[in-house]
């Protein structure tokens, strides 16, 4: 049984002659958003925050160029990204900026894809299925990662830091060589802000702002090491390239990009709404508060989980067990049809109004997915485990009775 911490308060249950009965705990979460993508926007937050923002302005103004540039410096120093790194704001989401650099990168060497979830999953079949590259596959179920040790990094990887959909991570990068010649292409969007990334073991990152700082969806970010833009401006792939994906001129990278120049209009509201959780996730002390919030809220799970016989983490391992996308699944014995168990959990939380959108990903083993991201407090994480405890034994109690 996966049980790593100590256990926190729960709600009480008593039995009756073999009838278990739940009282209805007596805490609720302030904020019942525990969605992993859009997120909880940051506490206390408030659509006023946002009256700065340019709106019916072109961001190619003035003004519109110096809020992305803003955005773009902020991402950079918060996440305290290595001199020569560039930040790109690009469209899509972080799906379009994945896109983005395995379009515009791979060909060049060969290619290692790696995938334990459904978004890994997805850049696998983009790669072998659409570009048509013939690279090797490596893949690992539900709640393992696949073993870094047997990958050729001389070969250009494409992999997922953090399985949003599995809950399970990379817990380092040690097996990424300092000196390989390959290309390092991650996915970090439920990781950025929230984990201690390796910035020398990455040569490119994607994330979506929407995740880890709450923001609003459509815009994702790249960053690009100074090897990525060394082959950006080496090499042409032999596909042809859609326009929003070209990152070069005549052989040089577009550096209007990486300032704020972007490659289609972005939404100046979504702008703003990043650069007012960029100042929070700041002013609360930056990257290494972000972290430490998200840690403290997977271990308010985790606490639970070491405390309740009938539910585990999806994770197989404490050191790969995500901090952010948590994934639970239910082991009571009782539980014939897991999937439709876990979605009347999920349904009679949401009806309670204390955890909306906390089901698992459609691709993913039934059971329950909490977001414990940055902007996530501590105190809604732990009042929310009674709430489950409770919604858990009542669905047990319609099961006896319908035996």
């Amino acid at each position: 049984m996966r049980r790593w911490d100590t256990p926190p308060q729960r709600g009480a249950y008593i039995c009756e002659d073999n009838i278990m009965t739940t009282t209805t705990p007596a805490v609720r979460p302030a904020n019942p958003r525990f969605s992993s993508g859009p997120c909880a926007k940051i506490p206390n937050y408030s659509l006023d925050m946002l009256a700065d923002a340019p709106l019916g302005r072109s961001h190619r103004a003035a003004v519109g160029k110096s809020k992305l540039a803003e955005a773009i410096d902020l991402t950079a120093e918060i996440l305290g990204l290595p001199e020569g790194y560039r930040v790109g704001i690009v469209p899509g989401s972080d799906t379009g900026a994945v896109e983005m650099a395995m379009w515009s990168l791979l060909g060049a060497r060969p290619v290692e894809m790696l995938a334990w979830e459904s978004f890994g999953e997805g850049w696998v079949t983009d790669a072998v299925k659409q570009l048509k590259l013939d690279a090797t596959v490596r893949k690992a179920p539900y709640g393992e990662i696949v073993d870094l040790t047997e990958v050729d990094f001389d070969k250009d990887v494409v992999f997922t830091w953090n399985g949003t959909t599995s809950g399970a991570r990379l817990p380092n990068g040690d097996a990424i060589p300092a000196d390989r010649a390959g290309l390092t292409i991650c996915d970090a969007t439920s990781a950025a802000f929230a984990m201690d990334l390796p910035w020398d073991k990455l040569d490119v990152v994607t994330f979506s702002w929407q995740k880890v700082l709450g923001g609003e969806g459509a815009h994702g970010v790249m960053i690009l090491s100074p090897r990525a833009v060394e082959r950006l401006e080496t090499y042409t792939p032999a596909w042809p390239m859609p326009k929003i994906f070209r990152m070069t001129k005549g052989g040089k990278l577009i550096e209007g990009i990486f300032k704020g120049e972007t490659i289609n209009t972005p939404s100046m509201l979504a702008v703003e709404d990043y650069l007012v959780s960029l100042k929070w996730a700041k002013a609360i002390g930056g990257q290494k508060a972000l972290i430490a919030r998200a840690e403290a809220n997977a271990a308010a799970v985790a606490a639970f989980v070491n405390a309740t016989p009938w539910i585990e983490n999806l994770a197989v391992r404490p050191e790969i067990a995500s901090t952010t996308s948590v994934c639970l699944k239910f082991t009571d014995a009782r539980i014939t049809d897991g999937a439709a168990f876990a979605k009347a959990v999920a349904k009679r939380l949401e009806k309670a109004g204390v955890a909306l959108d906390i089901g698992a990903y459609r691709d993913a083993p039934p059971g329950l997915r909490i977001w414990c991201g940055s902007t996530v407090e501590t105190s809604d994480v732990e009042a929310l485990m009674p709430w489950i405890d409770w919604a858990f034994q009542a669905e047990i109690a319609e099961l006896a009775a319908a035996a």
